[in-house]
């Protein structure tokens, strides 16, 4: 590993040493992906990692390419102590916000988990179900906390996953290149077919 990506590492773990303690030695951190597109589930990604763990490349999902995500996704899932997503869909997203999509989507993750940690460090969310375990709420968490950034790859690399699967069933629109955000492709798309089964009747309003 270059020494520049070693430092950066290590700055990324660096507060997140602050929070180990003789009561705290798992360290859960968590993140979601989707709230903003038009199509598609809201999912929420959670990893325990080892104290130690330095995998070369972690960051904020949104800084990584599609292919390197999928590369971290399978070190990560293989060196996490425990792993976990939890998902909302668009039926649930129209029906109670995607505020409370989301943490839904996140308490299912944390359901998911054979292991309890002792802490979860989040990604900004705040007044979340995470099933009595004790909580820190992060302010752009993805780009500071190693455990964040490393639940964020899980969350966008299951829920591209999940997206190119349904552009084989919906080609029409486009999923496969946008992810069912709101591009001018998918847009035009959604003026020429309609909506399908996984859009957001609550999101694509202002479209048709």
């Amino acid at each position: 590993m270059k020494e520049k990506e070693l430092e950066r590492l290590t700055r990324l773990k660096e507060d997140e040493s602050k929070f180990y303690s003789e009561k705290i030695k798992l360290i859960a951190g968590i993140d979601e992906a989707g709230r903003g597109p038009l199509a598609g589930p809201v999912v929420v990604g959670v990893a325990i990692m080892p104290k130690d763990s330095m995998i070369e490349g972690i960051n904020d999902s949104k800084k990584i390419s599609e292919k390197k995500r999928e590369k971290l996704y399978e070190i990560i899932t293989q060196e996490a102590i425990d792993w976990s997503v939890g998902m909302a869909d668009q039926n649930e997203i129209d029906e109670i916000n995607i505020l409370n999509a989301t943490k839904l989507a996140l308490t299912r993750a944390i359901e998911g988990l054979k292991t309890k940690p002792d802490l979860i460090l989040v990604d900004a969310l705040t007044n979340i179900n995470t099933k009595g375990i004790p909580y820190k709420s992060i302010i752009k968490g993805d780009a500071k906390e190693y455990s964040i950034a490393s639940a964020s790859i899980l969350a966008k690399v299951t829920r591209d996953r999940m997206m190119r699967q349904y552009d084989e069933i919906y080609p029409q629109y486009g999923f496969n290149a946008h992810k069912g955000y709101g591009t001018a492709k998918h847009i035009q798309a959604l003026k020429e077919n309609g909506p399908c089964m996984i859009h957001r009747k609550s999101f694509i309003k202002n479209f048709i």
